[in-house]
């Protein structure tokens, strides 16, 4: 685990430090500079983007790591990564043809609701492209093992300049709908700037010759397109559904919870750029007790630090909404929701990332069709019902029911099994702790009581998970800080 924790100490400060600027863009910037109504029309752009994204890129961001690892020499690497250059290129030239020639009625189909948004429509499959060879670029540096600097291009470059975008909207610079085009610009630089990387952590040889797996890389890619759309609706498909619905500018109100929710991921995502390419190795080296041992250190170790970071909003968020303007207010209820979903998302580990690198994969796709099913079905009945938290609510079932299906598929398949005794004990501190500090706030400003309550939490919790040894490796570590204190 030491090239794990310390790229994922890197990457989780650099993603904190993104989501910092993001936290000051999504509660205050576009709150306060941006409106109600463009905020939602953002939301509903970049989500619907996101859900095109994995169509775009046809799933080589994950076929890319699974079978680098299984080239022989250096020829066979660079004839599979000048492949793996042109193979996105098979979905992105028919669905932009798509995309124009059917404009009008695209747009009338998913905007009767909502027609001020149909300007802008055509950013979607555009801003998706961006996206998508954005995460190619960005699985060739994983392989090669450098993700700390790509994950800086990723968390931090689009929303400085959002943030900076944001500031020129105030000071009248930039319309709200220059805004908007603006979006696609800064995912066009970030494409960019992780290209050019790209190139400088490996040149590659371009060529036009196709791999002798090839069949099996296809059969790979499309698996991933399918689940990886499915992954996708699980976290966005709620906003693009709710305009449906109601008033874009709901998209406002449940974006403002769902970034709020979404901390509770950062963690996850800085462990597992690093930890996704080691458990495609082990798996293609067929080292099963290593990657037990990695599956069940990733699990608890996400497990305590998602904690942690979860008690920290759900026992603050009554203090974070008086910090936003009373009309965003509403969506505590999406807040604990959302936590929830991604709290069950961190606490497996890298249970997708062995999924994905079993010869069984394909077995997930069908799960992953019904819960497409279950995702609509559910968002249609609960989203009248309950606006934006039935949104959340439709999420949170969807999330339980899909992760038990991959978590009861790698145990019995793999023989895997992510939790230990040190899992109940840290579910333990976690109660203990939210029983402990929910009733009660300072009776004063929000910054310095939040920041008063959160160092109280993270000591209380900090020290039980210490006492406790739920994770050995955040015991070395507080061990080596602790020794550094010593004369």
């Amino acid at each position: 685990m030491g090239i794990v924790l310390n790229q994922s100490i890197k990457n989780t400060l650099i993603t904190y430090f993104g989501f910092a600027i993001g936290a000051v863009n999504a509660l205050f910037l576009y709150t306060h500079f941006l409106g109600k109504t463009h905020y939602g029309m953002v939301a509903f752009l970049l989500s619907a983007a996101n859900i095109m994204m994995p169509l775009m890129a046809f799933g080589v961001h994950n076929t890319l790591i699974r079978f680098y690892s299984r080239c022989q020499n250096e020829t066979q690497r660079e004839q599979f990564l000048s492949f793996m250059l042109w193979m996105p290129l098979l979905l992105i030239i028919p669905i932009t043809s798509i995309t124009f020639f059917f404009y009008d009625e695209i747009a009338f189909y998913i905007l009767k609701e909502n027609p001020t948004v149909r300007p802008f429509l055509w950013l979607i499959p555009l801003i998706g492209i961006f996206m998508g060879y954005f995460e190619v670029y960005y699985a060739w540096v994983k392989v090669h093992m450098q993700s700390v600097f790509g994950n800086f291009i990723s968390e931090v470059l689009v929303r400085s300049v959002v943030m900076l975008m944001l500031f020129a909207v105030h000071w009248d610079w930039l319309s709200k709908d220059d805004f908007i085009y603006g979006l696609a610009l800064a995912y066009l630089l970030q494409f960019v700037m992780m290209k050019s990387y790209a190139m400088y952590v490996k040149m590659p040889v371009l060529q036009f010759k196709i791999p002798h797996n090839s069949k099996e890389i296809f059969g790979y890619s499309f698996f991933i397109i399918l689940s990886g759309s499915v992954a996708v609706l699980l976290m966005d498909f709620d906003k693009v559904m709710i305009p449906a619905y109601e008033n874009i500018s709901s998209n406002a109100l449940y974006s403002v919870a769902i970034f709020i929710a979404t901390v509770i991921a950062v963690p996850s995502r800085a462990m597992l750029q690093i930890i996704y390419p080691i458990t495609a190795k082990l798996m293609s080296e067929n080292k099963l007790g290593e990657l037990q041992d990695l599956y069940q250190k990733s699990a608890i170790n996400l497990q305590v630090f998602g904690g942690l970071i979860m008690l920290g909003i759900f026992l603050n968020i009554k203090q974070i909404y008086l910090l936003v303007p009373p009309e965003y207010s509403g969506g505590i209820w999406v807040v604990f929701l959302i936590g929830l979903s991604k709290f069950y998302d961190v606490i497996l580990g890298n249970n997708n990332a062995i999924i994905l690198n079993t010869k069984y994969y394909r077995w997930v796709l069908f799960f992953g069709v019904m819960l497409v099913v279950l995702i609509i079905g559910l968002n249609m009945i609960f989203i009248p019902l309950y606006g934006i938290v039935g949104a959340a609510l439709a999420t949170l079932i969807s999330v339980i029911i899909y992760n038990s299906v991959k978590l009861w598929f790698v145990v019995s398949k793999m023989n895997l099994f992510p939790f230990t005794q040190q899992t109940l004990r840290s579910f333990a501190i976690i109660a203990i702790v939210f029983l402990l500090f929910y009733f009660w706030d300072f009776p004063f400003h929000p910054i310095p009581s939040i920041m008063l309550k959160s160092g109280l939490i993270t000591a209380v919790y900090v020290f039980w998970n210490y006492r406790w040894k739920i994770s050995a490796e955040v015991n070395e570590v507080i061990d080596g800080f602790l020794h550094k204190l010593k004369p």
